[in-house]
């Protein structure tokens, strides 16, 4: 069985990888970086790789979330312009490699990374490098230079194993792929990687229970708490639309062209999720 999981996973990021490369190619993404508050940035790129929120304390810096291993580099060239200091932590929202691509080479700079006990698996499972030191259940939070990051795993969602970065001193969460903004992102349901369309609004609500005015995406500029409430109501008209349909015994090629016009599903999203949207939601 853990052989048979195992191959599954790391066909479902040779999927990720194959579609990423196909649209963007393999060379390192241009990247800017966007102030949120005097001590917090983001680094960004229109659409891939995932953002990298950058803290700055006086003691070192937290990250959360490093691309992919190819936008090492660059990453690496955006963060000395905001800061000389050395990286001490970086959160992975989730095990995708957009998001955790860096963490060997961060690693290899005794970098301590930060995952869901969850992530971390699937990355052991699909032979992922770069697995994290540390990993939480529910929640954990880290302590440096007078500054603190709370980090809460609120449920399945995007995958099993999203966690979310809450700032209380900025009144900013950074929500991985639980969260995204921008035409041609609609979310994204891994079902291999344990994500669920019909958990995920309950995970969200999780986050805007927090006390916050900024939500990081995963892609995307940073956006308001009300922009968070948006989409975790898509996520549930998504799902009780899909699921009225499906009671209703409406064809797999009928549910598929919904999520296309109505919820902006491409091919990939279709070759990834649609058949888990059914099932789930039957």
């Amino acid at each position: 069985m853990k052989t048979r999981l195992s191959l599954f996973l790391t066909l479902c990021i040779a999927l990720l990888g194959s579609y990423v490369y196909a649209q963007f190619g393999d060379k390192p993404a241009q990247l800017s970086t966007i102030k949120v508050k005097d001590d917090l940035f983001v680094v960004y790129n229109d659409l891939v790789p995932g953002n990298t929120t950058v803290l700055v304390t006086n003691q070192g810096l937290i990250l959360v979330d490093n691309k992919f291993e190819v936008d090492f580099d660059n990453l690496m060239g955006q963060i000395k312009k905001i800061s000389p200091q050395p990286i001490r932590y970086v959160i992975n929202t989730h095990y995708h490699g957009d998001h955790s691509g860096g963490n060997v080479k961060m690693q290899a700079q005794n970098v301590q990374v930060v995952a869901s006990e969850r992530a971390r698996r699937k990355m052991v499972e699909a032979n992922q490098p770069g697995a994290p030191n540390v990993t939480l259940d529910n929640s954990v939070k880290l302590y440096l230079g007078g500054k603190r990051v709370e980090v809460y795993h609120f449920g399945r969602a995007h995958t099993d194993g999203d966690i979310v970065a809450y700032f209380p001193d900025h009144r900013v969460v950074s929500m991985g792929d639980m969260f995204t903004v921008g035409e041609g992102l609609p979310p994204l349901v891994d079902y291999p990687g344990g994500g669920s369309t019909r958990e995920w609004p309950r995970s969200i609500e999780g986050a805007l229970a927090l006390d916050f005015d900024t939500a990081i995406p995963g892609h995307g500029k940073p956006a308001t708490k009300d922009d968070l409430r948006k989409y975790r109501d898509m996520l549930t008209t998504l799902g009780r639309r899909v699921h009225d349909m499906l009671t209703k015994n409406a064809s797999r090629a009928e549910v598929e062209k919904e999520l296309r016009s109505r919820f902006g599903f491409q091919d990939f999203h279709i070759q990834l999720s649609l058949d888990g949207v059914m099932a789930e939601l039957k």
